[in-house]
């Protein structure tokens, strides 16, 4: 009897390829796991064609409810964005889909499991530190890393055995999509000095083929979740489809980035993620509004930054991912409101915003009528704030 190997299975070119592949490498049964967090396809189909390859069997797993609450939630929650624009759609996904993974490989005793990542990318990392953390003792194989070919000859590859595939020479982007984002990489987009072809983008309509007029939008908050769309009660995954939706239409979304990826070579990438952009916009609005200014810059500076290296890195199921949990979940008990905002032309702008838990006091800010603060009590401030500087200006002249 065969031993059985499970393969995170997208349906896409490495994938299809790879069940062929670890057949005739290892002489394995390949047991497929195609794990839905939000692409817009036919998983019947995925699972017939991973059979019609040669899987042994195949599972389709509805996982949009756990990626929404488990996974981007808290990215949202602590506004990660690699390098400061990233939301990491992809990144998300994979200890997802490797708990996934794991959980079948026990249920069907598999010995090892696989994914079709390259070399050199991110997504390698991300799929095995996961299943080392999840389950030590599983064997790792990462077929892509092994038979080395370049795209051309993985499409000739899938054409000579009959694998269908969705790429052609003269289209072959690789694109990933999930609920928070589409990303897009090789053929065209590896030119960092060109602008991406209009025909990598399906989510985004450009900017300036969008509406003339702007639209607005209020987004409801509670405890740092997003609640309502427009006052209409939502859960996760139905916002987050709608924003992709509206978002899309005003050309909101689109980001094109040299990226440092983990295994230290730069990168081009190209996204669309057009309700991360906007929630993202709108919960760093309200924190804006309902955090201190000591909390707020820490958790900007220091939690946020790392929350996102660590979901990038493939830390997802390490401790220290736990703690920063336990640091935003007090932060964000007073992240509850309602933030309007407007789009247009490619650009999500808040426009207003209030909460119960606002600290923004009218009679302090305002300049005039009703302005209750003390500009006396400030020279004395100022005259203790700068007394260093003072000193150090002093000795500059001596």
């Amino acid at each position: 009897m065969k031993e059985k190997l499970v393969l995170a299975y997208s349906g896409g070119l490495d994938t299809s390829v790879a069940i062929k592949w670890l057949q005739d490498k290892y002489g394995v049964d390949v047991v497929a796991v195609a794990v839905d967090v939000g692409e817009e396809k036919n998983y019947e189909e995925i699972r017939e064609k991973a059979l019609k390859i040669g899987a042994a069997s195949a599972y389709v797993i509805d996982a949009k409810e756990e990626f929404a609450r488990d996974f981007i939630l808290p990215a949202l929650k602590a506004n990660a964005l690699y390098e400061g624009r990233y939301p990491l759609s992809a990144a998300l996904s994979r200890p997802l889909i490797a708990k996934k993974v794991v959980e079948i490989a026990k249920r069907e005793g598999a010995k090892a499991v696989a994914h079709g990542s390259t070399g050199k990318g991110n997504d390698q990392v991300r799929f095995e530190v996961s299943f080392m953390a999840l389950a030590p003792d599983l064997k790792i194989v990462a077929p892509v890393r092994e038979w080395n070919l370049s795209r051309e000859e993985e499409i000739e590859y899938a054409r000579k055995f009959g694998i269908p595939v969705p790429v052609k020479k003269e289209k072959p982007y690789s694109i990933d999509v999930n609920l928070w984002g589409r990303s897009i990489e090789c053929g065209p987009i590896e030119d960092v000095d060109r602008e991406p072809p209009e025909d990598a983008f399906l989510w985004t309509v450009s900017p300036r083929n969008a509406p003339n007029e702007p639209q607005y939008i209020d987004l409801e908050f509670k405890e740092g979740e997003p609640i309502a769309l427009n006052g209409e009660q939502l859960s996760l995954p139905e916002l987050i489809s709608r924003l992709n939706e509206i978002g899309g239409r005003h050309g909101i979304g689109r980001i094109d980035m040299v990226e440092n990826r983990l295994v230290g070579i730069k990168s081009r990438e190209v996204y669309e993620a057009p309700a991360a952009t906007i929630l993202i916009t709108a919960h760093k609005d309200l924190e804006s509004l309902t955090l201190s200014r000591e909390l707020l810059h820490f958790k900007q500076n220091y939690i946020d930054t790392k929350y996102a290296e660590l979901i990038y890195y493939g830390l997802w199921f390490s401790h220290l991912r736990d703690c920063l949990d336990g640091f935003i979940k007090e932060a964000e008990k007073f992240v509850t409101g309602k933030v309007r905002l407007k789009l247009f032309k490619g650009s999500c702008s808040p426009v207003g915003r209030s909460s119960p838990y606002s600290l923004y006091d009218i009679s302090l800010a305002t300049y005039g009528e009703g302005d209750i603060f003390d500009q006396r009590l400030a020279e004395g401030f100022v005259q203790l704030w700068g007394l260093p500087y003072k000193i150090e200006g002093r000795r500059k002249r001596e």
